[in-house]
């Protein structure tokens, strides 16, 4: 009887260091995703904390003021609403960002619109990690080398001191979010032309 009870004890100490090892597992995981049980969590916290929403998601108007449309997450600026109804030159002389919808922005490099984040064909559905990783350290649009720079008020300078894993976890939570057709329009020039080179 004793020896059945010593086998005994040994089976519960495997299964009690089994326990130990997957609690050790799990914590360690957890670490390598900023504190989140995966991957995408964290990077739905890391968009969510960066205001991502804040111009790359349309609003609503509720009575408390305008609000993110949760149907549009980070859909981009809504492909059908026309260009914000500003004097563009005078922005641009005075060196003024201006914007209605937080979607468009009018300045003195013309007029930009937010990006369509969702993985949709529309948006980054057809990027590559790499790319996405381009973009953001080197504001060139779509990670693609000899496309044009990344225009304001994108903040592309601060977002390229996120760590290769944030931004690889931001990246895997847009690609889990709804998919949102909608083609964003192209930037526009600026009205005014470029001011004159000084005299050498």
């Amino acid at each position: 009887m004793q020896k059945k009870s010593r086998h005994h004890f040994g089976d519960a100490g495997r299964i009690a260091g089994h326990f130990r090892c997957t609690q050790q597992e799990s914590t360690t995981e957890a670490k390598s995703y900023g504190g989140y049980e995966t991957q995408v969590k964290w990077g739905e916290h890391l968009v969510t904390v960066g205001a991502c929403g804040d111009c790359h998601t349309p609003k609503k108007m509720t009575p408390m003021g305008p609000a993110d449309d949760s149907s549009l997450l980070l859909s981009g600026h809504p492909a059908q609403m026309p260009v914000p109804d500003v004097d563009r030159k005078m922005a641009e002389s005075k060196g003024l960002a201006v914007t209605q919808t937080l979607t468009a922005w009018v300045g003195p490099w013309g007029v930009s619109y937010s990006a369509n984040l969702t993985p949709d064909s529309t948006g980054i559905g057809m990027w590559s990690e790499e790319q996405f990783m381009v973009a953001l350290r080197t504001g060139v649009a779509k990670g693609i080398k000899g496309n044009r720079l990344l225009l304001p008020p994108m903040p592309w300078n601060s977002f390229k001191n996120f760590s290769d894993d944030e931004l690889k976890a931001i990246f895997s939570y847009l690609k889990s979010t709804k998919p949102v057709n909608n083609a964003v329009p192209q930037p526009l020039p600026p009205d005014l032309p470029p001011p004159a080179s000084p005299v050498q």
